[in-house]
């Protein structure tokens, strides 16, 4: 367990160094793409009848109607090297077709096609990466058919050859593909960084990309999910339209995870406003893993036409404001949406929980009003909150999700005179200490 505690100097510093989003709107993936990712279920394993029915069950799964657009594949699809002309080849075994068909068949099909390169000289599976070819490559990718790019960041040049930081290896690629957007007049390329978050990614990303990894590679197990929510809390304000962090790929249904990891594990990847790209063997996912990467409400607020930004914690909890904990991270959080205030009550404990908050303390709330309450994981209306919340037995490692909605001023006669007492005051200076 890995535990710090920002002192009040340490949490300035985050605060002043929180970047102030310059988004890459370049027209493309205003909103955090919903999708499929080969890599976590299948890694080299993949082969163009598996990416078609893959496509074939996300529509027949009912995951396409719930907004699921895009089937992309990860490495190992190219061969080893590139042809006379430089180019890359598709694998001659895994994609007989070539790519051209395949990526025909997934527009017919309603989906757009995904695929993945790496900023080095190799993919980390040590297929042809993309330095130095930045510009060929991403029109060859566009000649496939593809409207996607997972970038990666393996077998980077030596310091002498490259003579770049971090951002700028990545500029190249993003340069390459505003420059063939403008000469071929299609739509850019949607641009994924994977660059696994060691330079700090989310301060720089939104100048070149629609998408930054903020971490390492996903594990299917809760401590992996806690350490990556825990890392989320500190930068959430690196996301808004054009431009988010990416919490990498969606592990619902996979590994050791429980019915309700998988569903905090799947809401807390939507509020976070992070591209949402399903890892699963479809073919094997229960019906309880598609009802949880098909719910609706949650899936909406992750694509709010009007409120682009990520959820933020408005209390810890279990550990003080600004506490690092890999194991026990922020338990409180909220956020605006199109349609009211969105709260996730997260028990990050391995116990059952009831979970309290003062409505107020969320900075979207208004003081002396009362909110409807809306679950959004039973679907159902839940009376009206005044004042306070809590949410009783709330699973180890469970969720609770809710949509508050202004519904009026709160009752007359209400007391105490606020919910939360720090400088409650009169008009005459006097203050209510709560006694």
């Amino acid at each position: 367990m890995t535990q710090i505690r920002l002192g009040a100097v340490t949490a300035a510093v985050v605060l002043a160094t929180a970047p102030v989003v310059n988004a890459l709107a370049n027209g493309v993936a205003r909103l955090p793409v919903l999708g499929y990712n080969t890599w976590n279920a299948y890694a080299c394993n993949i082969d163009e009848n598996l990416i078609l029915e893959t496509a074939n069950l996300m529509k027949s799964l009912g995951l396409q109607d719930a907004g699921y657009t895009h089937v992309n594949l990860d490495d190992c699809w190219a061969e080893k090297n590139r042809s006379a002309e430089g180019l890359l080849v598709p694998n001659s075994e895994r994609f007989p077709s070539g790519f051209n068909n395949m990526t025909a068949q997934l527009h017919a099909l309603g989906f757009e096609a995904g695929i993945y390169g790496d900023s080095g000289w190799l993919t980390c599976a040590g297929y042809p990466g993309s330095y130095s070819n930045e510009l060929l490559d991403a029109t060859t990718y566009q000649n496939w058919g593809f409207d996607y790019l997972k970038y990666d960041n393996c077998y980077i040049p030596f310091d002498d050859v490259i003579r770049e930081g971090t951002f700028g290896k990545y500029q190249r690629m993003s340069d390459a593909i505003a420059e063939l957007s403008l000469t071929s007049r299609q739509p850019p390329l949607i641009f994924s960084l994977c660059e696994w978050g060691w330079s700090q990614v989310w301060i720089w990303g939104a100048q070149v990309g629609n998408s930054w990894r903020v971490d390492g590679d996903i594990e299917s197990n809760w401590p992996a999910l806690s350490s990556i929510i825990n890392l989320a809390s500190f930068i959430t304000q690196g996301t808004d339209f054009y431009g988010r962090n990416d919490m990498d790929i969606l592990e619902v249904g996979n590994g050791n995870l429980t019915y309700d990891e998988n569903k905090s594990h799947f809401t807390a990847w939507a509020l976070f406003k992070s591209p949402l790209l399903i890892g699963t063997n479809l073919s094997a996912a229960s019906p309880e893993i598609v009802e949880i990467l098909s719910n609706r409400e949650i899936l909406a607020i992750n694509q709010d036409p009007v409120v682009g930004t990520s959820i933020s914690p408005f209390r810890w909890g279990l550990n003080a404001d600004w506490t690092s904990n890999d194991s026990y991270p922020a338990q409180y959080w909220s956020g605006p949406s199109e349609n009211g205030t969105v709260v996730m009550l997260l028990n990050t404990l391995d116990e059952p929980a009831n979970m309290f908050f003062n409505l107020t303390e969320s900075p979207w709330i208004r003081a002396g009003r009362q909110y409807a309450v809306r679950d959004l994981w039973t679907h159902t209306d839940n009376g009206t909150a005044v004042r306070n919340f809590t949410a009783t037995d709330v699973p180890a490692h469970g969720v609770v999700a809710l949509l508050l909605q202004d519904a009026g001023d709160e009752p007359a006669g209400i007391y105490p005179l606020c919910s939360v007492y720090y400088q409650c005051s009169s008009e005459n200076g006097t203050l209510v200490d709560g006694s």
